[in-house]
């Protein structure tokens, strides 16, 4: 129960961690009781719990467009990463996987656990895709955007199948791919709610690429471990700079160039902040924004974490669950998220060392980011995600809340037998 622990550490976290728990079990009730849209709803709380949160605060229709959206982005992303597909047969399904979307009896055999399952039961996915509504007064429908981007997705991870991520530019073309493009699909599945202008492409696609590059960081020892082997996305002309093999950055020998390597990957991702930021500052519907706002600050938090910290080469470095919850509690206006921005932007500066290689581009780029937040802000009143010190709680309440806190976890807990859901058998 290493939340708990963290909650002992950190009472302050109590209180958000409460909400999210309840927040999670209110959103368990919202899962429709169609058997297709009971699955999906499901298994998007069994790929991305937290992901799943945000996506049940949206209004009702969008909320099932970005849902089957997202399972669909899973099930092609499963079969990208399959190793044991053979490259004959996983190109042609990367590239028809667009028209399979449409066919509700169509399913595939790959993936481990719930993303065999997901992959197995797909019908249900496109059952449910096939039936979202579609806005007669506007450029696109659902249908038309989701089956866009899948197709522009399955043709770019196609491409990256039997081709190296050797420099920055094949670095972000295959963000783009991956990631940029549900940025993009994203934007157009908000303006065809009517909620949202539909904003330029180049900072939908900063959006996507700025999470993916934190992904693809703080998972290196995950990839780089992986059996069979999984491909890496560092590009060699970064990585190549310290080391002769990309494995090798794991080994204890050389943590002095694993960790300026790191710092160097880091530094790259920030690039994107600028455009995140502007994009987020035009959001108008405060669902999307929270939806939209929550993984960014996220993104830039891991950042923090991961940079100049050699435990990226040596396990998992990845928020603490209250700092998550509490992220999720206070994320509501743009003040927050240049809050949050500044905040861990700062902690970033305070980590540089002004040894390493990059050392002056990085406090550049953490520079530019503070005179954002400093003049479009309101500083002086934000809400520190990062303040540390007591919980303001006395000693009673403080033993209370621990007690509700551990009786939560345990009735809610998703391992239950109870929990188990009809809808996948």
């Amino acid at each position: 129960m290493r939340s708990l622990k963290d909650a002992l550490e950190h009472p302050e976290d109590l209180y958000p961690l409460l909400k999210l728990k309840m927040a999670a079990k209110q959103a368990e009730k919202q899962i429709p009781t169609e058997a297709h849209w009971g699955f999906c709803y499901l298994m998007l709380h069994k790929v991305s719990r937290s992901f799943a949160l945000v996506i049940q605060q949206l209004g009702t229709e969008l909320r099932d467009a970005v849902c089957v959206f997202y399972l669909i982005l899973r099930a092609i992303d499963t079969i990208e990463d399959d190793t044991s597909l053979d490259t004959m047969v996983k190109i042609p399904l990367l590239m028809e996987f667009h028209r399979h979307i449409y066919d509700p009896n169509w399913h595939f055999e790959c993936g481990t656990k719930e993303y065999r399952i997901l992959m197995d039961q797909f019908h249900h996915v496109s059952t449910a895709f096939l039936e979202l509504n579609d806005s007669l007064q506007l450029i696109f429908s659902y249908q038309e955007a989701i089956e866009d981007i899948t197709m522009k997705m399955g043709a770019g991870m196609a491409k990256f199948i039997c081709k190296e991520v050797d420099s920055i530019k094949d670095y972000d073309e295959y963000c783009h791919y991956v990631a940029g493009l549900v940025g993009l699909g994203l934007s157009k599945l908000f303006h065809t709610s009517g909620k949202e202008i539909l904003f330029p492409e180049s900072i939908s696609n900063s959006m996507g690429l700025f999470l993916q590059k934190t992904n693809i960081i703080r998972d290196y020892l995950e990839d780089i471990n992986e059996t069979p082997k999984s491909r890496m996305f560092w590009p060699r002309e970064i990585w190549g700079k310290y080391i002769d093999k990309l494995e090798d950055l794991k080994h204890k020998e050389n943590s002095q160039k694993a960790v300026e390597c790191l710092n160097d990957m880091v530094t790259n991702a920030l690039l994107h902040i600028e455009d995140c930021l502007k994009y987020m500052s035009n959001l108008r519907d405060p669902a999307i924004f929270k939806f939209c706002a929550i993984p960014q600050i996220m993104a830039i938090g891991t950042l923090t974490l991961c940079y100049n910290n050699v435990e990226v080469f040596r396990g998992v470095v990845k928020l603490r669950r209250g700092l998550t919850a509490k992220i999720i509690d206070r994320t509501k206006t743009m003040a927050d998220v240049y809050g949050a921005f500044y905040d861990f932007s700062s902690l970033l500066r305070s980590k540089v060392n002004l040894k390493d290689p990059n050392a002056h581009t990085t406090i550049s780029r953490i520079e530019a980011t503070q005179k954002i937040c400093r003049e479009l802000g309101t500083l002086e009143k934000r809400k520190s995600y990062l303040a540390g010190g007591g919980s303001g709680y006395g000693p009673a309440l403080l033993g209370f809340l621990i007690v509700v806190l551990a009786i939560l976890y345990a009735y809610l807990s998703p391992n239950r037998p109870d929990k188990i859901s009809k809808h996948v058998q």
